[in-house]
């Protein structure tokens, strides 16, 4: 923080440097410590309860997003949270409900917008 600034001045002066400072360390502590990623999960996994599967890991794991079926089998896995989180959803996608049988998970990085999923849902 620069000589002359305060926390109360930068609340009142947020075009201040030392704010703008401050205001990238409070994004880095919330939403950059925050990971989306896709999955696109295939093999028997519609209509095997997967995607309930995927939705109770995921909330084990404090983790948002979604899981959907896509139209050609697949199920799409979106999912937000901590790295070790993300890294241990993908493991447990390729274990899935018991009737189903994974063939392959692939993942992808996400840039998300500012607004976060709050839970995870099914569709």
């Amino acid at each position: 923080m620069r000589r002359g600034c305060s926390p109360q001045i930068c609340r009142d002066r947020a075009e201040t440097p030392c704010c703008l400072y401050i205001a990238v360390l409070r994004v880095r502590n919330t939403v950059a410590d925050v990971i989306c990623r896709k999955y696109f999960v295939d093999g028997r996994v519609q209509g095997v309860f997967y995607r309930a599967t995927a939705a109770r890991f995921a909330r084990e794991l404090q983790l948002t997003g979604y899981a959907i079926n896509l139209p050609d089998g697949r199920v799409e896995v979106f999912a937000c949270g901590s790295e070790a989180a993300l890294e241990e959803l993908a493991a447990r996608l390729w274990t899935g409900s018991s009737a189903s049988k994974v063939t392959s998970v692939e993942v992808t990085e996400v840039t998300f917008a500012a607004d976060l999923p709050t839970d995870f849902t099914t569709g």
